[in-house]
């Protein structure tokens, strides 16, 4: 008889994840290691040459041992499944998922490690009417996370002006197209099986989330979906809709730890960023903007111009971690993450300007970029704009 088997636990994806951890880190270690006795412009001696040999012999050793007690914790793993369970839910757990998905969510899923969050949707059918509001969450972060400080935008708003709030989860270390693309189609099963007939839609997205809207109603209105003719207001909180700063600067780093020859092995590291977080660099929402390209490397804006749609309301608040005094912060991290000029569509450039209407533009000053998920200042104009 052969032995029941069980689909792949959490505890099975984090035991690879580390697994491949140590091969990396090992790679990089080794690297670094013949730079420093093969010093670049340099003929190597035989001594150095011998030296390099037999510390490849253990560093092989290292590879091989890893592989081999990886492996066994794997199959030890998956048989202990139907009797330790897998790792309890909890708001911990799924908030350090949600961060390690921003970072590697792409290779978690092309590896089909069960630690890759799943799209999909969060809501209460029992208390649904027609009048649908999604919440779309940024980078790092999960649909749980909107509650912070004991407020709930989704939660209050659905109260006050009787909405259904719908909480969209999602892997945010995808491509943004990708996320787009699948957000569009389940967007279209959604409304079709909705158990009311829909009045309705309205978005609340928070910084990576209105790019990853954006892109889905891009790809709906390509293949001519139905579910962008119930769309009226979106509303969007700290987008970066011309890319991060730290991106930027992250791809600047890469670029100078792999052309100085002692700090090439250190460049490895920076290649581990994934999709999700590239796409951060100029705001990519296309296909189009990075396929055939090296994600990583030094390139400047390139991405296809997607401008606002016409047919839909459209509101965008910025943020500043200090007060304005009656000035525009320009060219710097508004919130600590996002600048003013990019969070509002604006650009030096007239052509990618997303011409946002004055008066459906505020920026909330003392204000970081996780505030904006519980100002009480920001639910008000929220609240103003969305009666």
């Amino acid at each position: 008889m052969s032995e029941k088997s069980y689909p792949d636990t959490e505890l099975q994806g984090l035991s690879r994840l580390l697994t491949e951890a140590t091969l990396s880190v090992t790679d990089i270690v080794e690297a670094m290691h013949h730079r420093m006795v093969h010093p670049p412009f340099m003929p190597s001696t035989p001594i150095q040459k011998l030296i390099t040999g037999i510390a490849g012999t253990a560093y092989q050793g290292v590879r091989g041992s890893t592989r081999i007690i990886g492996k066994g914790l794997d199959i030890v793993l998956g048989r202990l499944a139907p009797i330790i369970g897998d790792i309890k839910p909890s708001p911990e757990k799924e908030a350090i998922q949600s961060a390690l998905n921003g970072v590697l969510g792409d290779y978690l899923e092309a590896q089909g490690n069960p630690l890759a969050v799943k799209m999909a949707f969060r809501q209460s059918v029992e208390t649904a009417n027609g009048r649908i509001l999604l919440m779309v969450h940024g980078s790092c972060l999960n649909d749980q996370t909107w509650t912070r400080g004991g407020h709930n935008h989704g939660l209050r708003l659905a109260t006050e002006l009787d909405k259904t709030p719908v909480f969209l989860r999602y892997n945010s270390g995808r491509h943004i197209s990708t996320n787009g693309q699948e957000l569009s189609n389940l967007l279209e099963e959604l409304l079709a099986d909705w158990p009311h007939p829909v009045e309705e839609l309205m978005v609340l997205a928070h910084s990576m989330g209105g790019l990853v809207m954006r892109s889905a109603l891009y790809y709906a209105q390509q293949q001519k979906k139905d579910w962008p003719g119930y769309l009226r207001k979106i509303v969007f909180l700290g987008t970066p809709h011309h890319g991060a700063p730290l991106e930027r600067l992250g791809n600047y780093l890469h670029t100078v730890l792999a052309t100085v020859p002692y700090t090439k092995p250190l460049s490895r590291l920076a290649r581990w960023r994934s999709a999700g977080v590239t796409d951060l660099r100029y705001g990519n929402l296309l296909e189009k903007d990075w396929q055939g390209r090296d994600r990583f490397k030094w390139m400047g804006d390139q991405r296809q111009i997607v401008p606002l749609p016409e047919d839909v309301i459209c509101y965008s608040i910025a943020a500043v971690t200090d007060s304005l005094k009656n000035k525009m912060p320009v060219g710097r991290p508004g919130d600590g993450l996002v600048e003013v000029e990019s969070a509002l569509g604006k650009h030096k450039e007239a052509a990618k300007n997303l011409s946002f209407e004055e008066e459906n533009t505020w920026i909330a000053q003392q204000h970081s970029h996780l505030d904006l998920l519980s100002s009480s200042r920001v639910f008000t104009k929220i609240k103003d704009w969305l009666v």
